[in-house]
């Protein structure tokens, strides 16, 4: 139903995104998709391109008409303010860097510049789908669907919150995410922020770097979307699809995942309790998904994000122009980038939403979805279905 494509290179003039299929009348804040892509460069142990060099912006140069979607497709540009740092000519890279896409990219596409195969699958591509999903945001809100995200942990220091977060309702969740915006780690616990910061400088000076885990949450979102009709439905494998397609996302959980996974069937359930009148389910292990359809209760996904590739330290790889052993080059990179990942993730989790949003209330005019979501809580949903 929706649906996004992005162009661009990491050292280009600019990126580039077309959105399609937005429903007309989205009330759309420009301010508001230039705080996400602020909130992606932020975060502590991010370098200096990130935090000196791109100040992104997005300039929408169609499917607006008075600050509302048309339904027609939108485009965002966002320059490159590094593209004129960039010499005019470059010697060719001929050597691999273990972790990247270097290889798997000459593999495909016979590239023999590895330049070629880094420019595109840089996660500098990632601010073109926070600008995506930073409209999915703005679809979401009048069905009054929030998104947020904050940090879990970063090398192996985790966050120590009072409750887990299977008995978070929607407002604990967004009081997570509200303490993650200021602090430097997006992390809500701040003394264990203080220690993971600790952690990024000591990996930073032996020249490492450190990955982490991050949540992303939704409160609000109404019962029924996805489908349990057809694997590729299942709005829980499209959520975890999105998140693995965050740069260095290596797992996902939806809710407590791993954790049922050790524990018998009577303790992996959501009970279902009927209180004042409404459904209620007293915890949420399920992370607000039944047999891949929503449940009412809040949306809880996990990402675990490995350590980033570029390292000062010697790696070993080979020069595919001699064939000889060869250290793998260095390019200026993060120390830790979860924080940002958790923004990106954000982003991706709005976007399966609102897709999911528009599947099943239509997607030609919001005010039409507005009334068939109405006439669906009337009908189908007389009871509200309530979060513990």
């Amino acid at each position: 139903m929706l649906r996004f494509l992005t162009a661009g290179e990491s050292h280009g003039p600019e990126l580039v995104v077309v959105v399609e299929g937005l429903p007309a009348g989205v009330e759309v804040s420009v301010e508001a998709l230039d705080r996400d892509l602020a909130r992606r460069l932020a975060g502590y142990g991010r370098g200096a391109r990130s935090t000196k060099i791109e100040l992104d912006r997005a300039k929408v140069v169609s499917g607006l008409a008075g600050g509302r979607t048309t339904g027609a497709p939108v485009a965002i540009r966002i320059v490159n303010r590094d593209f004129a740092t960039q010499p005019a000519d470059s010697k060719p890279l001929t050597t691999p860097r273990p972790g990247h896409a270097d290889l798997a990219g000459r593999l495909k596409y016979g590239l023999a510049d590895f330049r070629l195969v880094r420019e595109r699958a840089s996660a500098r591509e990632t601010a073109a789908r926070v600008a995506a999903g930073g409209l999915a945001k703005q679809q979401l809100t009048p069905f009054g669907v929030q998104v947020g995200s904050f940090v879990l942990e970063v090398g192996g220091i985790a966050a120590g919150l009072e409750r887990p977060l299977d008995l978070l309702d929607s407002s604990g969740l967004q009081s997570h995410g509200a303490r993650a915006e200021d602090d430097p780690m997006r992390c809500p616990d701040p003394k264990a922020s203080e220690r993971m910061c600790r952690a990024v400088d000591e990996a930073g000076a032996a020249g490492e770097t450190l990955g982490g885990v991050f949540c992303v949450f939704a409160t609000g979102v109404p019962a029924g979307l996805g489908s349990y009709v057809q694997w590729d439905r299942k709005l829980d494998g499209r959520l975890a699809q999105a998140m693995l397609s965050v740069h260095a996302v290596k797992g996902v959980e939806v809710g407590r995942a791993f954790d049922l996974a050790r524990v018998r069937g009577t303790q992996a359930q959501d009970m279902i309790e009927w209180r004042d009148s409404a459904i209620v389910r007293p915890t949420n292990r399920a992370g607000g998904l039944e047999a891949g359809v929503t449940t009412g209760q809040p949306i809880v996904v996990r990402a675990a994000m490995k350590p980033l590739s570029s390292v000062r330290a010697q790696m070993v790889s080979v020069d595919f122009e001699t064939g000889e052993p060869m250290d793998s080059p260095y390019v200026r990179s993060d120390v830790c980038s979860v924080p940002a990942a958790a923004v990106v993730g954000e982003a991706m989790v709005a976007w399966v939403l609102a897709d999911a949003l528009t599947e099943r209330f239509g997607q030609d005019r919001l005010d039409a979805m507005l009334a068939a979501l109405d006439a669906v809580r009337d009908v189908d949903l007389p009871r509200r279905i309530g979060s513990p």
